[in-house]
């Protein structure tokens, strides 16, 4: 199996040595290069050899991947948004600046979706994820107006067989009145507790209002100077 543990316990954290402001500053610059297109995959022999850091971002149909990506990098249009759930049924790769490769994963959980094709996806995510010795992190998005699918929790649970580390990250935040999302961020730090391969640091974001892209920015880029 691969090796996904430079942040296991015991580890120094990523980026542990810098503050906060720091940290923000570095994303800035590793966000502020190019970033592009370079790949599609549907199947696992398509995916393109291993070369530098990825972090990939999987999560529910629908539940901002492509928004999020676009805020990150500040493009609009570079993971296209689709009005229907279920649309995306490939991996994406998207190079940064020849430092960070983002990699956009099929959504899952959409009901209309036929059992074998969910079957496929959650074969195909396996494989990649215990086979990937550069992938970093995988940031698993949550819906912050929803309540945690069982969906999500299967994909947790899969995410710790395969030992990689993952991030859990609340998108669409500026659709909750505060209180009801401190309330959702106290849950799912509390879920995130109860699975051995969560980061314990929970992220909050809005791809409308850019809350937390900065600092998801500053996390990326302590992952690619870790």
């Amino acid at each position: 199996m691969a090796d996904h543990a430079p942040d296991a316990p015991g580890e120094a954290e990523p980026g542990a040595d810098l503050n906060e402001a720091d940290l923000i500053e570095a994303g800035r610059q590793l966000f502020a290069g190019e970033c592009r297109f370079v790949f599609a995959a549907q199947r696992l022999e398509q995916v393109p050899p291993p070369a530098g850091v990825e972090v990939a971002f999987a999560g529910r149909s629908n539940v901002g991947k492509s928004s999020l990506l676009n805020a990150l990098t500040g493009r609009r249009a570079l993971a296209r948004i689709s009005g229907s759930p279920g649309r995306t049924r490939q991996f994406n790769f998207f190079d940064l600046g020849g430092r960070l490769m983002l990699v956009d994963m099929p959504g899952y959980g959409y009901a209309a979706a036929s059992r074998s094709i969910k079957q496929d996806w959650q074969g195909m995510m396996f494989e990649y994820l215990r086979g990937r010795p550069t992938l970093r992190r995988v940031l698993l998005l949550l819906d912050a107006r929803i309540e945690v699918k069982p969906a999500d929790v299967a994909v947790m649970e899969l995410l710790d067989r395969a030992a990689v580390t993952y991030q859990l990250v609340l998108t669409k935040a500026d659709a909750v009145k505060p209180a009801a999302l401190g309330r959702k961020a106290a849950e799912v730090e509390i879920l995130a507790r109860k699975h051995p391969a969560a980061h314990m640091e929970m992220l909050v974001t809005s791809a409308e209002s850019g809350a937390g892209i900065a600092e998801l920015r500053g996390v990326l880029a302590a992952l690619v100077d870790g």
